[in-house]
């Protein structure tokens, strides 16, 4: 098998994980999974069977590149990948494939988000393993999620003719759909969750970025020339910002005609919001979650995180979230959880982001 390489891709600004998940400390450096270790932690952790230290390597943006490198001392400083602009995920994936094909162009790369919660850990690196196997080829590969119930917050992929055992050509992505059609979905068991994992060797992706975003890979290329000459700090820091911000999902994958998908059931959760941190944490008997000191008397379904040393308490109430913080407290209702991004958006006019 050719060298294997792995991209996470930890940018993510964290919004609907306010007050907890700020601009300096987002999302995927907090341990919302249960565990001690924060969300990108645990990524490396669980891929590290699979992947050597040094060929594992992380965007994330300039402000937390630093808290990255902390983060993950076990990585080589040089593969914290610094974005001088948030330009969504189709420049990530370039540059990060770009930095594996100056090492090796046939290098085979997994791209993973860096916050998704894996339940059977073995069963989660099978599946990488063949996919990786099957991107060898040549082919550019997906994970789908065997979906277990309608859900109307993830895409979907429609699986279309098998190609091996458990391989399948992508017949189409889809995007969120509302309740009748997810129910649908799942009833008709073609369709898989879509997982946002991608496969592929350096050359196969930088190939479909030519062929698809002409400007990004006269780009790259730019960059590559530079890294030659010592210089792609700077040329990157001049160059990305000017980059069109486009998702690898619209850029690339809905516009190459032949993608496979590999089906897994490992227990994977996209950890998008408070409701989902309420969904896997550990729960009372009515059904509360309560990661702090609290009291819960009479109260059913609700999430309470909140400071060391002081109390939160409810009574009467149900299906809450209740997030407390030295300088900021959020109370929401938990169906109403994907909206938080809306509260930040509106505490931005009104302090100019002091709380954020």
């Amino acid at each position: 098998m050719n060298e294997s390489f792995a991209v996470i891709m930890a940018g993510g600004k964290g919004t609907r994980f306010w007050p907890l998940s700020r601009r300096a400390w987002p999302k995927q450096f907090l341990p919302l999974d249960g565990s001690s270790a924060s969300l990108l932690q645990a990524t490396v952790r669980r891929i590290r069977p699979l992947f050597a230290p040094e060929n594992i390597y992380v965007v994330t943006s300039e402000q937390h590149a630093e808290a990255t490198a902390k983060q993950l001392p076990e990585l080589p400083r040089e593969n914290v990948l610094a974005e001088p602009a948030g330009r969504n995920t189709a420049p990530c994936v370039g540059w990060a494939a770009s930095h594996v094909h100056r090492r090796n162009p046939t290098g085979v790369l997994a791209v993973l988000p860096a916050d998704p919660r894996i339940e059977d850990e073995a069963a989660y690196r099978e599946v990488l393993s063949r996919a990786l196997s099957v991107a060898e080829t040549g082919s550019i590969v997906t994970v789908g999620i065997e979906p277990t119930r309608p859900e109307t917050g993830y895409g979907y992929i429609e699986m279309g003719e098998g190609t091996g055992p458990a391989l399948f050509r992508v017949r189409r992505f889809v995007e969120k759909p509302g309740r009748e059609k997810a129910a649908a979905f799942v009833a008709e068991g073609t369709y898989l969750w879509n997982s946002g994992m991608f496969f592929f060797r350096a050359d196969t992706i930088l190939a479909a970025v030519r062929d698809h975003l002409p400007e990004l890979y006269d780009a790259l290329r730019r960059f590559d020339e530079a890294a030659k000459q010592g210089r792609e700090r700077e040329a990157v820091a001049e160059g990305y910002p000017r980059i069109p911000s486009i998702s690898i999902d619209y850029g690339v994958m809905e516009k190459v005609d032949d993608i496979l998908v590999v089906p897994g059931s490992f227990g994977w959760c996209d950890i998008g919001s408070w409701t989902t941190a309420w969904e896997i944490a550990k729960k009372d008997e009515g059904g509360n979650a309560l990661l702090s000191e609290a009291v819960a008397i009479d109260a059913r379904n609700c999430y309470i995180q909140g400071q060391e040393g002081k109390v939160v308490a409810l009574l009467g109430v149900d299906d809450l979230i209740v997030v407390d913080t030295p300088d900021a407290l959020l109370v929401a209702k938990r169906d109403l959880a994907q909206e938080v991004k809306a509260i930040v958006a509106e505490i931005e006019k009104k302090s100019a982001g002091k709380h954020l």
